[in-house]
């Protein structure tokens, strides 16, 4: 019984403090997104929703090219919620690729689903594995997107050399769409949940056959490289209007992160209500589904957890550090 009193005592301060910090809030919580032609963007909106209906807690979204950005906004202080990659999260706390200036004191509060690589064409582009791009029209996502990353990586494990071997773009996925569209890209990367609504309007447009490129192939070269960051994934037939068949390709995890300065007990309460609330997010998009306990530990979060994020997770049966 004593154990049980203390147990409520502390869940009960764990809601005071996040109602206290909602009625002092002098602004509202950034979270910082990505493109709005991706995944993160409306999830983020689904986040603000809970956080209001559920904690009193103001949020503005902003769409962003992505997880760099994510992270060196919330390196600078300019952002309170992040979505990101693992693989762009592991080189901004390890001060590596773009972040050499300097290691990011970031945590994860949660790992949310894996982010799957499209490698897209149209049928006619005389591209059908990624070592057919040499010489193409091709976009890598996004300057400071971890599109970008992982398209390099993928080029290179293929024999490509990202700046000399193709015709270069830096586009949105929205750009990349309505580029392809008009025939002037022959084929673009962009990595992110299924389905990815640029992808899907690609797929929709008349008289376009959407290609996905298989390049599970690339994995063990890559992941010689960089570690076991990635992982295999398929992308089943139907996920695009036209896809007819499976795509072999590349995953890697996505999280959501704060700064290692937050209060431990607004973490905790942040991971509480988001993960209690899944549900509302699977209602703004489907990844919003593979948000699981069971993928809560370090290997697949790969920064550390932030010690109030973990100690929800602990208190669920994860083991987490």
């Amino acid at each position: 019984m004593q154990r049980f009193v203390k147990a409520l005592a502390l869940v009960s301060g764990l809601f005071l403090t996040a109602a206290a910090f909602a009625q002092g809030q002098q602004k509202p919580m950034s979270i910082v997104t990505g493109t709005t032609g991706g995944v993160y963007f409306p999830l983020g909106g689904g986040l603000a929703q809970i956080l209001q209906k559920n904690m009193g807690i103001n949020a503005n979204v902003e769409a962003t090219a992505g997880s760099v950005e994510n992270l060196f906004r919330m390196g600078k202080g300019q952002a309170d919620i992040g979505f990101s990659q693992t693989d762009a999260a592991w080189d901004a706390v390890n001060g590596l690729d773009k972040f050499t200036g300097g290691k990011l004191p970031l945590r994860a509060l949660m790992v949310l689903y894996p982010n799957t690589m499209h490698v897209v064409s149209i049928e006619g582009s005389g591209i059908k594995t990624v070592a057919d791009m040499r010489g193409k029209r091709v976009s890598t996502g996004a300057v400071n997107s971890a599109t970008e990353v992982f398209a390099n990586r993928v080029l290179r494990a293929a024999g490509l050399d990202p700046d000399k071997d193709i015709k270069r773009e830096r586009l949105s996925p929205a750009e990349s769409t309505r580029a392809i569209r008009d025939r002037q890209l022959d084929a673009y990367f962009f990595v992110g949940g299924v389905p990815t609504p640029a992808i899907t309007d690609l797929a929709a447009t008349p008289g376009i056959k959407i290609s996905l490129i298989d390049h599970g192939e690339l994995l063990d070269a890559m992941v010689k490289v960089s570690g076991p960051i990635y992982v295999p994934i398929t992308t089943p037939a139907k996920s695009y209007p036209g896809q007819d068949r499976d795509a072999r390709a590349i995953a890697v995890w996505n999280i959501l992160f704060v700064r290692e300065d937050m209060p431990a007990e607004m973490a905790y309460n942040l991971t509480r209500t988001v993960y209690q609330n899944r549900a509302d997010l699977a209602a703004v998009h489907p990844e919003g589904r593979n948000i699981d306990i069971k993928w809560q530990q370090n290997a697949a979060a790969v920064i550390p957890y932030h010690p109030g994020a973990a100690k929800f997770w602990q208190s669920q049966g994860a083991k987490v550090k």
